[in-house]
This record gives structure tokens, C-alpha cells and sequence, in this order.
């Protein structure tokens, strides 16, 4: 196992470092993964957000060392353990995995599926046999199963079988945690519960982690950097804080943020739409068209006969009422206002934007 010591990686603040990661799999037109550089800072967790096929679990099975990479390096803690001339398994990456099905030995208890990793290291001579159960069970109660050592996994509830999963990729310690849509067999309310849990048990050993999802709030809620994919590329890099605010491009800011987007014709220095007139931003005064991005936050209503936009559906989310309208040319509008605003379904409103300039970006074809 390619084990570094807790001094080396102080000294390099960097526990991930990818440069062109590219994978392409036979039959396929273009590469699952293309071209992928980032790095990430030791104690950070960096969450892969992006639809489907987008290319971020073949990403994390890349770090892992489940999959070879075209062309392209990783290195971890400072160390290349995949490059031109580097290949090192996954056995002796030092880092500990998560799957999206727990991936749990049913015929062995808590303790033992704990352990099974803790034994590989014993055998490698990187851990004393005596510090197997010790350290078994200290990542037992790290995660709040104490007492459950003898069940087997068949006894457990979902969420259970998940923190024993966790469980057995904390136990070895390794510099890197990869959980592969952790939560998403989960039931609502436990995922809820669980996904903070685990940021929380991650940031208590200081763990550092990259995790799959497609959940946007999931990813937004527990990350500290967030990587955006789409088509095998990262589409953005950075804070979630920052992605969500500031979106690069028209796909980051529909999908991050769950958008309306609203056609918009230039006339001098304003863009006209349905909802009013907006000043143009001078880094997109090239564009004669664009597409508006209000939030659905940022849509105010108001009842008004000649409003000229009607709620078609109303959702009770607890906090707040999710409206869709619809507008006079028949598209479809997304505002979320405080549960104590409720308007009746058919009533006319009129929509207003909370900010005086939103972002416009070229419109989609």
C-alpha cells in the first residue's frame, strides 16, 4: 500500500492532483472522461455533479484504480500512482471507497466487514494484528454503531449498512475517501440525516473525500469545492457558494440552480422581456438575443388581474409554495415564495425580479 506519512502530507496541502485525465471505452464515439485537471486540498470534501452519463462515476473509478486511463496522471498525497509510467492497483492507492450498494459481505458480521481491510494491512506487515478489532472498533463508534459489532448486515436498516460501509473505508485511514452516490438507496428522510452525518464524521478525522451525486441541494449542501460535468469535461470548478451565484455557462446555471430562463431582446441598453426591462451587462453587450436566468427564488408574486401570468400548478413544501405559471405565449415559469403567500391555482399574478440585473446568457438552440 502506497502509505504517506501524516507529516508528508502536511507538508503538501494538495491530497489529489489530476492533470488531462482522459478514458475512452471501446465502441464509444468520445471519451467518457476528457481532459480533466483539478486539484484538491487536504481535509476538503469535492462533490461530482452532473446528469447522467455525464461522466463522474468512471471519473471516481479512475482515482480509485478500478479503471486505466487513456492518457493523463493522478497523483495522490504527493505521490503519482497513475501516469505514463506509473500504475499502481487500487489495493495500493490508499484510499477507501463507498459504493453506491454498500457492497457489504452478507455472511460476515459488522465487526468482520470492518476488519477486512484492517487485515489486509496486517498482512502487509502495516498493522499489528492485536490493533485489528481496536481499530474495528474505533470506526464502529465513529459512526454510531456501537453495539451492533455481531449483527450481520441482513439485521441492519439501509442507513446502517451505510455507516458500516463508511465504516470499513475510514477504518484503514487512508489519505482518501470515494463514496459513489452514497445516499441515493436511501430513504428521503434518512438521506437527509445521513449526508450531514457523514460531512461531519469525514471532517472529524479529517478525512478527505470526492463523492458522486446527480442531487444538486445534496451536492450544494456538503461540499466544500464542487466539480460540474457534463460530456466527460468539468463545465465548473470551484466553491458551491460561488458555482451557484455565479454559473458559467447557460447548462451549469440550468442545472446547478434549477433556473427559469426567459428570452431576451436587445433594445439599446436594456434587454425586454416579459417581465420587464433589465439593464445589459457590458461583458455581454455583443448579444443581440440572450436568455435570462431568474432564480426561482428570485420571482416575487403578486395578484393582479392584468398580471399576465397564471398559476397553473401550487405546491406546499413545508416553508414555502413552489408556483408553476404559466405565461401568456403558453411557456413555464418556477417561483418559490414563503408559506405564508398562497395563491389559488387559476388566479392571474403579476412576477417580479428581486434583482436589478440578472445574468443573460446566449441562447440555447
Amino acid at each position: 500500500m502506497v502509505t504517506v506519512s501524516p507529516a508528508a502530507i502536511a507538508a503538501n496541502s494538495v491530497i489529489l492532483k489530476l492533470d488531462g485525465l482522459t478514458k475512452q471505452f471501446e465502441g464509444q464515439s468520445s471519451p467518457a472522461v476528457d481532459q480533466v485537471s483539478f486539484t484538491l486540498q487536504k481535509g476538503d470534501l469535492l462533490g461530482l455533479l452532473g446528469p447522467s452519463g455525464c461522466g463522474k462515476t468512471t471519473l471516481l473509478r479512475l482515482i480509485a484504480g478500478f479503471e486505466r486511463p487513456h492518457s493523463g496522471t493522478v497523483e495522490l498525497a504527493g505521490r503519482p500512482v497513475c501516469g505514463e509510467q506509473v500504475w499502481l492497483p487500487p489495493e495500493r492507492r490508499d484510499v477507501g471507497v463507498v459504493f453506491q450498494d454498500y457492497a457489504l459481505f452478507p455472511h460476515l458480521t459488522v465487526i468482520d466487514n470492518v476488519s477486512f481491510g484492517l487485515k489486509t494491512l496486517a498482512r502487509r506487515g502495516k498493522l499489528a494484528n492485536p490493533q485489528i478489532r481496536a481499530e474495528a472498533e474505533r470506526a464502529i463508534a465513529l459512526v454510531g454503531l456501537t453495539g451492533l459489532h455481531k449483527r450481520f448486515p441482513h439485521e441492519l436498516s439501509g442507513g446502517q449498512q451505510q455507516r458500516v460501509a463508511l465504516a470499513r473505508a475510514i477504518a484503514p485511514r487512508p489519505s482518501l475517501i470515494l463514496l459513489d452516490e452514497p445516499f441515493s438507496n436511501l430513504d428521503v428522510q434518512v438521506r437527509l440525516y445521513l449526508r450531514q452525518e457523514v460531512r461531519d464524521i469525514l471532517k472529524s478525522v479529517g478525512a478527505s473525500g470526492v463523492f458522486v451525486t446527480h442531487d444538486q441541494e445534496e451536492a450544494l449542501s456538503i461540499s466544500d469545492s464542487l466539480a460540474v460535468m457534463r460530456l466527460g469535461r468539468i463545465e465548473q470548478f470551484g466553491p458551491p457558494e460561488e458555482i451557484y451565484r455565479r454559473p458559467r455557462s447557460r447548462f451549469v446555471a440550468g442545472f446547478v440552480t434549477q433556473a427559469n430562463f426567459i428570452a431576451a431582446e436587445r433594445d439599446l441598453d436594456v434587454w425586454q422581456t416579459l417581465l420587464g426591462q433589465f439593464p445589459i451587462d457590458d461583458a455581454r453587450s455583443e448579444l443581440q438575443q440572450g436568455e435570462l436566468m431568474v432564480r426561482q427564488e428570485e420571482l416575487t408574486l403578486q395578484p393582479d388581474p392584468a398580471g399576465g401570468l397564471v398559476v397553473r400548478d401550487r405546491q406546499f413544501l413545508g416553508r414555502e409554495y413552489r408556483y408553476t405559471l404559466t405565461t401568456a405565449q403558453g411557456d413555464l415559469l418556477y417561483a418559490r415564495t414563503d408559506a405564508h403567500q398562497r395563491l389559488d391555482v387559476g388566479e392571474t399574478v403579476r412576477g417580479e425580479v428581486v434583482i436589478v440585473q440578472p445574468p443573460v446568457f446566449p441562447r440555447s438552440i
